[in-house]
């Protein structure tokens, strides 16, 4: 058990080490949105993680029968990132809006949970990760289903924790962030997501 642990939280520092759009959406949305509102955001990037680890897990060998499957995931994805990024791109920095006396974590968290469980879901290089960790599990002999069990919560675990730290780090610099750095921030962001967008498109017609 303590080595799947130990082997599931590497992977998962592995896994969070990776700059993709799920670090730029998260890092932006702290700083425009607060620490709370991040929070939300990596609880949806969770959830698709985890639902991920059971497709894989339980139905890999199905996948593999699919040849298509990945390239309209990766058609989809494309669009998908390249409209958020477009978006980010041409979004203008407003005072905060009114919420009629409710907090804005409240307004905001299911559109945060829906944002970072699409932009991670709909990520076909994160599906190959969690096809390729499922197919790592399947040779090690070892492991038990409570190995496999402990190896994957390392992983998610770690994952969601590294996660809640960039944006509380994000969000400790934000009295340094000018709104002119913001609008900067935000065409860097959106310019990045294109990029991401373009680069699925990019590997679908490889495939």
């Amino acid at each position: 058990m303590t080595q799947a642990l130990v082997e599931g939280v590497s992977m998962g520092l592995l896994l969070s080490a990776m700059v993709g759009p799920v670090f730029f959406t998260l890092i932006q949305s702290s700083l425009e949105n607060g620490f709370r509102y991040a929070v939300v955001l990596a609880l949806g990037i969770l959830l698709s993680d985890f639902i991920y680890v059971v497709i894989t897990y339980f139905g890999i060998s199905l996948l593999s029968q699919f040849p298509n499957f990945e390239f309209y995931l990766a058609i989809g994805g494309g669009c998908v990132l390249i409209g958020f990024g477009i978006s980010s791109f041409f979004k203008k920095i407003k005072d905060r809006p009114s919420t009629g006396g409710l907090p804005l974590y409240h307004v905001k968290k299911r559109t945060g949970f829906i944002k970072g469980f699409s932009i991670n879901g709909i990520n076909p290089f994160v599906l190959l990760f969690w096809i390729s960790v499922a197919g790592f599990v399947t040779i090690k002999d070892e492991f038990d289903k409570v190995d496999v069990a402990v190896y994957y919560g390392g992983i998610l675990v770690t994952v969601f924790s590294v996660d809640v730290l960039k944006a509380y780090v994000a969000k400790r610099l934000k009295k340094f962030v000018t709104p002119r750095v913001m609008l900067g921030l935000n065409r860097v962001v959106g310019l990045a997501l294109v990029g991401f967008g373009m680069r699925l498109f990019w590997f679908a017609y490889s495939i």
